[in-house]
């Protein structure tokens, strides 16, 4: 390594360690590549860690024995392609936190005679945009809690249309598409709707009011409906005695951590108030390096986008790279963004806000079951990270006929459903058919990072498959596979009872079939069973739906094989054109097919 230091160029870059097994240990970046790399080593007696350092980096240089590096043309450059790596690669001593969704707005456009409440995650082209929020949850409730309790104008359709709508025969709509209503008045009720946006606990009162009255008229379902609402609504609310009474906007990010957990506050400050929170928790080592956490967690969240609202951000303590950083969303912002840690004055009260929710925060989050099974899946398998977020993959087909492929994600103690991903497959075996699935997953690392752990429906052979596919995308990914118990050539499920075997990258583990990491492990591969097999038989209904109506017009089984060999998908042979079509079939066959489709 050390003729490896000696050569690197004095130019911005982003440099990465790796052990002796070619594993991805860190990326970094540098203004000047060779001093940054240098400043982590001694070179006497001989070449060794910077004791200086922090412990984590002290053992990352242990386990490194090799590094490689990309030049870039500035600092900045080097900040955007680090995040990016880091998010699709997973170096094991880097901090990667996987809280980069975009948070929603309520925007209005007062420049319209008869403007309407929208959602949005983007900013709206309009000299006369008004925009509330972000909010991390409830946006949607807020929105249509709105249009149930103001006659506003119901849809963008409405307005389009010249006689009244039923809206208007319920009393939801004032109908100014027939002129029943002034823009003068119909400003009126905008100004009621803004003030269920600004106070949250007048909407939730005339919510509970309406409830009880649908409870009233027997309409069980609706109130029960709206019940939910509220309690999503209520939990949007941040009850904080602070209110600036100025237009004053600030986004405050706020990191406390304890023991083996950390919580990531954020506040929103909007005109002088604490409009709404997000936060979440991760599970930490002893290496956890606050200052990276910061750098992570503020460029996910603005995540290379201007959002509607741009603020001045605080934060509750100062961290290494805040300038470069500020400079980085300075660009994005198209003007200059401001990170501060407030040390006096009324901005410190924010940050004490911040700093003791986040403390609640804490407390209020035990360790659980599901906490006790991931360590303990750690350390048997000698995961590198905790799993807290896992996904799982499974395929399925019938005589190699729709052929699918499905993961399903588990993210602390639940499924994550809105992270589903289900696939169709070319490949007729299995083995290339898990190909395909995890080479298409790998091939969205880059929009969506990866997970702590990939389990695998399946044996030792498709744990190697996994471990070559991923270390050929340098992505550093721990692999279990899991593979059934055969009773009469049939796959035994029974649960409690199933002798399944655990497959890891160094060793094969038989646990008792009680054992609870086995009994976890088969819970979720079975959702990932039920998901695909679920999707197999949508798919494999779709076909022979297609089927039939091809052999209606005159297409024989064999031909219909003909077109799928050669276009793969029925959706394929859909939207090929004559000459297409006529390339496999006959002419005469071709017009048949687009007769079908058209």
């Amino acid at each position: 390594m050390l003729q490896q230091i000696q050569s690197l160029p004095h130019h911005a870059g982003v440099y990465q360690y790796f052990d002796r097994n070619n594993r991805l240990l860190y990326i970094g970046k540098a203004k000047n590549l060779y001093k940054r790399v240098k400043s982590y080593f001694r070179f006497t007696p001989t070449l060794h860690c910077n004791p200086a350092l922090n412990p984590r980096i002290q053992k990352m240089i242990s386990e490194s024995v090799t590094l490689s590096y990309i030049v870039v043309e500035s600092e900045h450059d080097a900040l955007i392609l680090e995040n990016s790596l880091i998010k699709q690669l997973k170096p094991k001593y880097n901090i990667l936190l996987r809280d980069d969704k975009t948070y929603p707005y309520i925007y209005i456009d007062r420049s319209e005679p008869f403007p309407r409440f929208e959602i949005t995650r983007r900013i709206v082209n309009g000299k006369a945009i008004s925009y509330f929020g972000p909010y991390s949850i409830a946006s949607r409730d807020i929105l249509n809690a709105i249009y149930r309790l103001c006659p506003l104008v119901q849809k963008k359709s409405c307005l389009h249309g010249k006689r009244a709508c039923l809206y208007y025969q319920l009393k939801q709509c004032k109908a100014p598409c027939e002129g029943k209503i002034s823009s003068e008045e119909y400003a009126h009720i905008v100004a009621k709707a803004l003030q269920y946006i600004e106070n949250k606990t007048l909407l939730i009162d005339d919510l509970h009011a309406m409830m009880h009255r649908l409870a009233e008229q027997l309409r069980f379902e609706e109130a029960s409906e709206l019940r939910d609402s509220i309690e999503r609504i209520r939990k949007s609310a941040v009850h904080s005695h602070i209110d600036r009474a100025s237009k004053e906007h600030y986004d405050i990010f706020c990191i406390e951590h304890h023991h083996n957990k950390a919580v990531i506050l954020k506040l929103f400050m909007r005109h002088g108030k604490i409009v709404s929170t997000a936060h979440h928790t991760i599970h930490i080592n002893d290496f956890f390096d606050r200052d990276e956490a910061y750098e992570r967690a503020i460029l996910d969240f603005y995540n290379n986008t201007k959002p509607p609202v741009t603020a001045p951000i605080l934060v509750a303590h100062p961290f290494t790279n805040s300038a470069l950083v500020s400079a980085h969303l300075s660009t994005v912002f198209g003007k200059k963004a401001h990170i501060v840690h407030p040390r006096r004055g009324s901005k410190k009260s924010l940050i004490t806000l911040a700093i003791n929710n986040a403390y609640e925060l804490l407390k209020q989050n035990p360790e659980d079951d599901t906490y006790a099974l991931q360590s303990a899946l750690q350390e048997l398998c000698r995961l590198q990270r905790l799993p807290q977020r896992i996904e799982i993959f499974d395929n399925s087909h019938m005589a190699a006929q729709a052929t699918v492929g499905a993961m399903v994600v588990y993210h602390n103690g639940r499924f994550e459903k809105s992270s589903y991903r289900k696939y169709h497959l070319k490949a007729k075996d299995e083995y290339a058919q898990m190909r395909e699935t995890l080479t298409r997953r790998i091939a969205k690392f880059d929009t969506d990072p990866p997970p702590d752990l990939w389990l695998i429906d399946g044996g030792h052979t498709l744990l190697k498959l996994a471990r070559e596919l991923l270390d050929s995308a340098g992505v550093n990914l721990d692999v279990i596979a899991i593979s059934k118990e055969k009773v009469d050539a049939k796959a035994y499920r029974a649960k409690g009872k199933a002798h399944d075997t655990l497959h890891c990258v160094d060793q094969t583990l038989k646990l008792l079939p009680t054992d609870k990491r086995l009994l976890w492990m088969q819970r979720l591969r079975d959702e990932a069973h039920r998901s695909a097999v679920s999707f197999h038989k949508q798919t494999k209904l779709k076909h022979d739906n297609e089927l039939k109506l091809l052999n209606a017009k005159g297409i024989s089984v064999a031909k219909i094989k003909k077109l799928l060999q050669h276009f793969g998908t029925f959706e394929a042979i859909k939207t090929a054109d004559i000459d297409a079509l006529s390339s496999v079939l006959s002419k005469k066959d071709a017009i048949s097919i687009k007769d079908i489709y058209m």
